[in-house]
């Protein structure tokens, strides 16, 4: 006798409150070797410890700060477990590289001043590179729980967003900021171009954009 098994349902959906910190935990383990962030946050081989604790209050308060200004937490959900997060920030939000105050305040005293400066310019860079495009949703941070990768539930996620796009009448795409190939090549494939090539403390990156259905 054969088992079939039944096809796994999955939903997209808003980033329920219980969630929070399993998000925080697939964004710092998606991010944990991107080299902006190591550069900016002063990673280290030898004593990687500083690093990580740096990185888990950057994602801890970069998640307060979505939450708080009611910005997009996207989850790919199966059942009720998630298995996917994609953090969006619409560019007309107060959500703005000039963080308020006590944002800046936490990260400082967390991540330290210096570090806090050098990402809050690196906001500020994308944003005036993408000035032209008037109204847009940035990608923020977008991560698979490990346990799932290769089972392409970031296309799915992805492809979620396209919705969130077409919801948003007056936005003109999606951009998203890359480090990678690997990246670069998976973005390209699911219709993103490549806008500018941009550098940040001599790591490179290029902003890719997908424009809104007309």
């Amino acid at each position: 006798m054969t088992t079939v098994a039944e096809p796994e349902t999955l939903r997209v959906q808003y980033l329920s409150a219980e969630d929070i910190s399993t998000a925080a935990s697939l964004i710092y383990q998606a991010y944990h070797d991107d080299p902006v962030l190591q550069n900016v946050l002063g990673y280290k081989e030898d004593n990687p410890s500083k690093y990580e604790t740096k990185l888990r209050a950057l994602v801890r308060e970069e998640l307060a700060s979505f939450w708080q200004e009611k910005q997009p937490l996207i989850g790919l959900y199966s059942q009720s477990r998630l298995k996917a997060i994609a953090c969006v920030f619409d560019s007309s939000s107060e959500l703005q590289a000039e963080r308020y105050w006590h944002w800046r305040l936490k990260l400082m005293l967390s991540a330290g001043y210096l570090q806090t400066n050098q990402l809050i310019e690196k906001e500020r860079t994308i944003r005036e590179m993408l000035a032209e495009k008037g109204q847009y949703l940035f990608l923020a941070f977008i991560a698979v729980d490990p346990h799932f990768q290769g089972q392409g539930l970031g296309r799915y996620l992805l492809r979620g967003l396209d919705d969130l796009v077409d919801s948003h009448q007056q936005v003109s795409g999606l951009a998203v900021f890359v480090t990678r190939g690997e990246q670069r090549e998976f973005f390209s494939s699911e219709g993103f171009e490549v806008f500018k090539a941009l550098s940040f403390n001599q790591v490179e990156g290029e902003l890719m954009f997908k424009a809104a259905k007309e």
